[in-house]
């Protein structure tokens, strides 16, 4: 877990919010075969807020060196850690919230 900063309060209850509704909907259909995973992506360079890594580069080395892989994420490597949970070697896997974060940590 990481530790709280000011201003994230809401984002962070939403990600609480989301472990436990993975947790309960993965319960709730597991009668049908279905399992129910979450993907939490760390820093990712897409077009999020209004595609602030294009406007804001100088942000991207400092979360960088708070990476434990040296580097912010792909959009790539979100999209596989996606198809390996939704492939059939990943059938056993349920109520799990993934972290792709390349090793983040404030």
């Amino acid at each position: 877990m990481r530790a709280p900063e000011p201003g994230y309060s809401a984002y962070a209850s939403m990600k609480g919010g989301l472990d436990v509704v993975t947790r309960y909907m993965a319960k709730e259909f597991s009668t049908r075969g279905i399992r129910v995973n979450a993907v939490s992506p760390g820093s990712t360079r897409t077009r999020f807020a209004d595609d602030a890594f294009t406007r804001f580069p100088e942000v991207v080395p400092t979360l960088a060196a708070k990476t434990a892989l040296g580097r912010v994420g792909e959009p790539g490597d979100i999209g596989a850690m996606i198809a390996a949970l939704v492939s059939g070697e990943s059938r056993w896997g349920t109520t799990q919230n993934i972290e792709v974060s390349g090793g983040y940590n404030l």
